[in-house]
């Protein structure tokens, strides 16, 4: 079972999210984490939250399972232009140049790599 977590109107650009997106997209939870807690990119702490609150939020939907026996893996990574800011800055001869502050729309989806079977054992101590 697949959970979400999502990112409104961060004020980074798109374009250069998109660069640690693709680093983290189709990895190991684990090894995402470690990768996003190494990069320079000022968005990849804020990826690094999204995704620890994407894997609380696999967490919460299955409590039954335990989370070290759980396969997780990054299965998809969106970022997606958010609103623009539109600004005008002073040019010469009284003209003004247009200044646009860009923000952007992560989501981030973690899913099992392998299905995780509930030991038979609990599943027998349920039914009595």
């Amino acid at each position: 079972m697949e959970a979400v977590a999502k990112l409104n109107n961060f004020p980074t650009s798109a374009r250069k999210a998109r660069l640690v997106a693709d680093l983290i997209r189709g990895k190991k939870v684990s090894q995402a984490l470690g990768i996003l807690s190494h990069q320079p990119q000022a968005a990849a702490p804020v990826m690094k939250n999204v995704l620890m609150s994407a894997v609380a939020n696999w967490q919460g939907k299955n409590e039954d399972v335990d989370i070290e026996d759980a396969d997780l893996v990054v299965k998809s990574v969106f970022v997606d232009g958010g609103r623009i800011l539109k600004r005008l800055r002073p040019a010469p001869q009284g003209r003004a140049y247009r200044i646009r502050k860009r923000s952007l729309h992560m989501t981030i989806v973690v899913d099992n790599a392998a299905p995780v079977e509930v030991k038979a054992e609990e599943v027998k101590s349920e039914e009595e």
